[in-house]
C-alpha cells in the first residue's frame, strides 16, 4: 500500500514540475512591454545641426502621464526646451539650435499601454557648433537607465517556495524509519 502512495506522491510532483516550467516559459509574452522601434534624430545619428523636434517611438501607445524626455549635450547641460508631448506611440520634445560639437543623450521614461515603466537612452552626434544656449546643468542623480522592479527576487522567491514544498511533501513522518 506504501508503494502505491510513493508512486502517486511522484506523480503529482512530476506534473507539478511540468506545470511550473510550462508557466515559466510562457512568461516571455505577459511580461513584454514598448520597445523602441524608432527615433528622431535616429540612434548613432551624426547631423550637422539640430531638428526642430527630438522624439522616440515606440511600438504601441504610451500612457500620457509620467512622460520624460531629456537631451543632455556634451557641456553636461538641458538641451530640451518644452516638457514632453505623447502622442500615441511617440514621446517629443522641442529641441531647437544646438550649442557645442559632440555626443548629445536623449534619455525618456514613458508609461507603455500595460502601466509599466520604460526607460533608456539613444544618442547622436553633433558635428558641427552651433549657437544655440543651453538650459540648466543635467541634474547627476536624474534620468537613470533602470527599467523597473528587476524579476529574479521573484524567481528566487519561487524557487525556494518550491523548493519548500517539495522537501515537506517528500519528507518521512516522524514514526518510519
Amino acid at each position: 500500500m506504501r508503494r502505491h502512495t510513493t508512486f502517486t506522491s511522484v506523480k503529482v510532483i512530476a506534473v507539478g514540475l511540468l506545470t511550473m516550467l510550462a508557466s515559466m516559459l510562457g512568461a516571455g509574452t505577459a511580461l513584454a512591454h514598448s520597445v523602441v522601434i524608432g527615433s528622431t534624430p535616429e540612434n548613432g545619428a551624426e547631423i550637422a545641426s539640430g531638428p526642430e523636434r527630438v522624439s522616440v517611438t515606440f511600438n504601441e501607445a504610451l500612457q500620457e502621464s509620467f512622460a520624460s524626455l531629456t537631451v543632455v549635450g556634451p557641456d553636461g547641460n538641458l538641451w530640451t526646451k518644452s516638457d514632453p508631448v505623447v502622442e500615441g506611440p511617440t514621446v517629443s520634445a522641442e529641441l531647437g539650435e544646438l550649442g557645442p560639437a559632440g555626443v548629445y543623450t536623449v534619455a525618456f521614461r514613458v508609461t507603455s499601454a500595460d502601466g509599466h515603466p520604460v526607460s533608456g537612452t539613444r544618442t547622436f552626434t553633433l558635428t558641427q557648433e552651433g549657437s544655440g544656449t543651453p538650459g540648466a546643468a543635467a541634474d547627476s542623480s536624474g534620468e537613470s537607465g533602470g527599467g523597473g522592479v528587476p524579476l529574479w527576487p521573484f524567481i528566487v522567491a519561487g524557487v525556494v517556495v518550491f523548493g519548500g514544498g517539495l522537501w515537506f511533501a517528500l519528507r518521512k513522518p516522524r514514526g518510519e524509519n
